[in-house]
């Protein structure tokens, strides 16, 4: 599939909304899988760097 512009590839033949919203969607999916964990694990090591410092407290 060939186009003739940069503005008619984007609008992909008037389907132009549909697959960047899906080629938008999937990129957002991907985004929250890599970052959900990564946050997910910061929480816990301040959390139980919080919690060693409680317990070495006299």
């Amino acid at each position: 599939m060939s186009f003739a512009s940069f503005a008619e590839f984007l609008s992909m033949g008037r389907h132009g909304v549909y697959v960047w919203s899906a080629y938008g969607l999937c990129l957002l999916v991907l985004i929250v899988n890599v970052a959900g964990p990564l946050l997910a694990r910061r929480r816990y090591l301040q959390q139980e760097a919080r919690r060693l410092r409680r317990e070495s407290q006299p």
